[in-house]
């Protein structure tokens, strides 16, 4: 069976979005620095089909996440495009090719017709729940990976009902003071450290969850 994984960068004090987040600003005020390592890697550009980029330990942790990802999960306000019915001319944040380049289902409780991008990624939008959302992704990653891309609402939805395997947080020396906390209402899990990736810009500390 997929194994289900999240990777997330967070700041020291615990937020992964900072504070008001808007459609202007989709990460919030400050959110942005949670990314800078990742936006200068060179395994991040290689990703997007460029050149470029520092080759760093960091980019040996971007291959690990990237790779063997069959499918990924996210809520509706990481696809975004606003509250209530759809606006069906918002296509997401990405532009036309988005990086997942596999199959993405939107947890949402509006229904919408699938989008398919350049590149091989689709939206499928389900209304369902957590629940019928991985096992549609899991049936579309045909034994690979099952990825939670966030944002973090949807990351503790699937952690407080135990259905996360493993947890990747890239732990960025920022304070961002407000927004949005990972580890909010999640239980009690038992996580096991797996290892630990230091980096001059990231800490990056893998854990595995005990079902």
């Amino acid at each position: 069976m997929s194994i289900v994984s999240c990777h997330v960068s967070m700041s020291l004090d615990g937020f992964v979005a900072g504070p008001d987040q808007s459609a202007k600003n989709p990460v919030g005020v400050g959110g942005m620095r949670l990314y800078q390592w990742v936006f200068a890697s060179k395994a991040w550009h290689e990703h997007q089909g460029r050149q470029g980029g520092e080759q760093t330990v960091d980019c040996q942790v971007i291959e690990e996440v990237l790779d063997g990802v069959g499918a990924y999960i996210m809520g509706r306000h990481m696809f975004g495009g606003g509250e209530g019915p759809w606006d069906e001319s918002w296509h997401g944040w990405w532009g036309e090719e988005p990086a997942f380049r596999a199959p993405v289902f939107v947890l949402t409780h509006y229904p919408r017709e699938p989008l398919e991008m350049r590149g091989g990624t689709t939206f499928t939008f389900v209304t369902e729940g957590i629940e019928a959302a991985l096992e549609q992704a899991r049936r579309a990653a045909g034994g690979q990976a099952v990825s939670i891309a966030g944002g973090a609402e949807t990351v503790r939805q699937f952690l407080a009902a135990g259905m996360l395997d493993e947890l990747y947080v890239h732990l960025v020396p920022i304070v961002l003071g407000a927004g949005e906390r990972l580890l909010l209402d999640v239980g009690d899990p038992t996580l096991e450290l797996v290892k630990v990736v230091p980096s001059p810009k990231v800490t990056h500390i893998k854990y595995r969850i005990v079902h």
